[in-house]
């Protein structure tokens, strides 16, 4: 649901089969098909709901023409999404999603005293799946040792043992145990690139979108002249096909200018067409969002262009 989210777009229609009254004195419930044109999106990520409403613009029993209808859109119940055009990222993205390898690549405790988060880390997301806030006598919040997780690993364990939870005894060897500065969602970061961590991680997708960035940075304070970001940059650096790795945003395919949006899909396809690897980041990612720090675009090249170095940014990029 947060893959279509992302795609809805105002203007775009949407059909879905729904439940509603008629109206009657019995007040009678049927099943119609409702076909809108979206006019606004909510998401409501703990209940995995996404709210679209807009006018109908289909001939219906039930619901007159050009008359306003929120629909629920829900996990497991069918609809259609209809748009003008679907570029190849969008697609892309799509057929990701709809492949049931690409599930959670990591499940983490991001743990201090007082305070933690449970997080499982996608290929596209990195989602809170529960907070645990109490007071502690005498505790001040805030502490992180190797003694928190230490303790509550063995604990863990001792119930599993006990409980006879088989899942969890079958998978001790897939546990890790790792430093962070504190119990928020921001440290998953540091747990990220732990050298652990990132050997168990080593072939998922949300470790490469981590370690391409920390190469990127790293390039650029050693040899700036081959890691450039902003658009007008890094097409440059296409335009000699010099770009190795592209970072780029998916933020920047959701913008409502249909030209910028067509700018940057075509920039993915000529890197890849020019033998480059694209790594596409998402911005509910926490890798993603740092690269929309940067306007949301970077590259490393294959070989250096100092050149590019004097060239200005265009004035978009700079405000």
């Amino acid at each position: 649901m947060k893959l279509v989210h992302k795609y809805i777009e105002k203007d775009g229609s949407g059909k879905v089969t729904t439940e509603s009254a008629t109206g009657s004195t019995g007040s009678n419930r049927v099943r119609t098909t409702l076909v809108i044109c979206i006019e606004s999106i909510d998401f409501d990520t703990q209940a995995c709901v996404l709210r679209v409403k807009g006018r109908n613009i289909a001939e219906n029993q039930y619901v007159k023409m050009g008359a306003y209808h929120t629909l629920d859109l829900e996990m497991n119940r069918k609809f259609t999404l209809a748009k003008s055009h679907w570029d190849s990222v969008h697609l892309e993205r799509l057929d990701l999603a709809c492949d049931p390898t690409q599930h959670a690549d990591l499940a983490a405790v991001v743990m201090q005293e007082g305070l933690a988060h449970l997080c499982l880390v996608t290929s596209s997301m990195t989602l809170v799946r529960a907070k645990i806030d109490v007071s502690i006598p005498r505790k001040r919040k805030g502490s992180c040792s190797q003694h928190d997780k230490d303790q509550f690993y063995e604990y863990m364990f001792q119930a599993a043992t006990k409980l006879d939870l088989k899942v969890l005894l079958e998978n001790k060897g897939k546990f890790v145990l790792t430093h962070a500065s504190s119990g928020f969602k921001h440290s998953l970061k540091e747990i990220l690139q732990d050298p652990s961590v990132q050997s168990k991680l080593s072939d998922t997708k949300a470790a490469g979108e981590v370690k391409a960035l920390e190469q990127f940075y790293q390039i650029l304070q050693t040899e700036p002249s081959r890691a450039f970001y902003g658009t007008k940059h890094v097409e440059s650096a296409n335009e000699g096909q010099a770009i190795e790795t592209l970072l780029i945003s998916d933020n920047l395919f959701r913008c409502q200018d249909v030209k910028q949006r067509k700018r940057y899909v075509a920039l993915v396809d000529s890197v890849r067409e020019n033998g480059g690897d694209v790594k596409i980041f998402s911005s509910l990612h926490i890798s993603g969002e740092q690269l929309d720090q940067l306007t949301g675009v970077a590259a490393i090249l294959r070989y250096p262009m100092p050149e590019l170095e004097e060239e200005e940014l265009s004035s978009d990029e700079e405000s």
